[in-house]
């Protein structure tokens, strides 16, 4: 079996919740040790102009394999 790496990143899925993706981690070995939220951005015309605006918020757990 492969070296498995010290740290991951779990992205919450849509249609996922926090407490599914937690299970997922524990699945894998992983523990969480970080919460993080990104902006997921997306462009949008108004009056002939783009402009960039928040779509929403993408919810990231960094794990920490445990051995």
């Amino acid at each position: 079996m492969g070296k498995k790496q010290t740290k991951m990143r779990y992205y919450v899925e849509d249609g996922e919740t926090i407490d599914d993706c937690l299970d997922r981690m524990k699945k894998d070995g992983y523990i969480p040790v970080r919460r993080m939220e990104e902006p997921v951005l997306k462009e949008v015309k108004k009056n002939g102009v783009i402009e960039v605006e928040v779509a929403k918020q993408r919810i990231c757990f960094e794990g920490k394999f445990q051995s």
